[in-house]
């Protein structure tokens, strides 16, 4: 009887015992549960770290996070205005100009004629491929005169290198009848009449008045239709179409200057397949930032430079680029 009474009155103690144990476990569970909700927190705060791998501040920052994260910078908005989208188009070219400030036309040319021959014969080939035919051409056939008496069959010879030579030898030889019956033998320096010769087009026709007569003019090639869309100047995919919309962004003393910009940054850096994203001086600009290689060692080396007109070179840093005449002109990077 004593020992049960010993064990009534340790039961208590055991109970207490046990109840001053199990207290802090209970108070435990609100600790485990804020410490979650800081970690959730902390998540939730740290998401925003994403989006930080936009396009660089400068061509030669470091874009090694974005590249390691995959992402691309944010479009921009699509209701972004008209004024918006005025002042990001010229801030564009005003960093091309200054990275590309020897930007001309990479045909070879002494005047009109050569010029518009030149620009017919380019379709589908390289300007090397037509620089390294034209001398014979002209050396042969200098005038229009001349090539509008030619022999097909010995024009289609010489232009054989370029690619599709029947057809473009029935063009400029066309064109070259047409210059002499209507035009006195003159490249003439109007729009409307330019459109009219045989396999004169309007690009090729702004070409001419841009470079040959001083005159404005927009040139819509495959560069520029493909680039002009990775910067949302325009949805448009149409050339007279996207020539309007442009031409609507700038001054029409602009026009010309603005498609050697496009044009050099297009066969250079803006590749259609795989864009050097990580060594483009315009890259804090491009809503398609993040499309092609954003390292900017990697990107570096899918630059391309010309070299006395040598088109598809490397250009290896910190080599500077060149212009046509062998001139070095400021290197990659240069715009501020």
């Amino acid at each position: 009887m004593k020992k049960s009474a010993s064990a009534k009155k340790a039961a208590p103690v055991e109970k207490a015992a046990g109840s001053k144990k199990a207290a802090p476990v209970e108070r435990a569970a609100p600790v485990e549960k804020a410490a979650a909700s800081k970690k959730a927190a902390a998540g939730k705060k740290a998401a925003p770290v994403k989006e930080a791998a936009v396009a660089p501040k400068k061509a030669a920052a470091a874009v090694k996070k974005a590249s390691a994260a995959k992402t691309v910078a944010p479009k921009p908005p699509r209701n972004e205005s008209h004024t918006a989208l005025v002042r990001r188009a010229r801030r564009i070219n005003r960093e091309l100009a200054e990275v590309f400030p020897y930007a001309h036309p990479e045909l070879d040319f002494e005047n009109p004629f050569q010029l518009i021959v030149a620009t017919v014969l380019s379709a589908q080939t390289t300007d090397l491929r037509v620089n390294q035919t034209t001398p014979s051409l002209f050396a042969k056939y200098p005038t229009p005169e001349d090539l509008a008496a030619a022999n097909p069959e010995e024009v289609e010879e010489i232009l054989r290198p370029t690619g599709f030579f029947r057809a473009k030898t029935k063009s400029v030889i066309g064109l070259s009848k047409a210059l002499v019956e209507n035009h006195a033998g003159e490249v003439p320096g109007r729009l409307e009449d330019l459109v009219k010769l045989p396999g004169v087009g309007r690009k090729t026709a702004f070409v001419v008045l841009g470079n040959a007569f001083g005159r404005p003019g927009i040139t819509v090639d495959t560069h520029f239709q493909r680039l002009v869309k990775r910067w949302q100047w325009t949805e448009e995919s149409e050339p007279d179409k996207i020539e309007a919309a442009v031409a609507a962004l700038f001054p029409k003393s602009d026009w010309t200057d603005l498609s050697h910009h496009v044009i050099w940054h297009g066969r250079r850096i803006c590749h259609a397949r795989k864009p050097a994203c990580g060594a483009c001086p315009i890259a804090p600009l491009c809503p398609a930032y993040g499309e092609g290689e954003t390292d900017p060692d990697k990107a570096a080396k899918l630059l391309k430079y010309e070299k006395g007109g040598f088109p598809g070179q490397r250009l290896n840093p910190p080599q500077a680029y060149l212009d046509a005449g062998g001139k070095a002109a400021p290197p990659l990077g240069a715009a501020g």
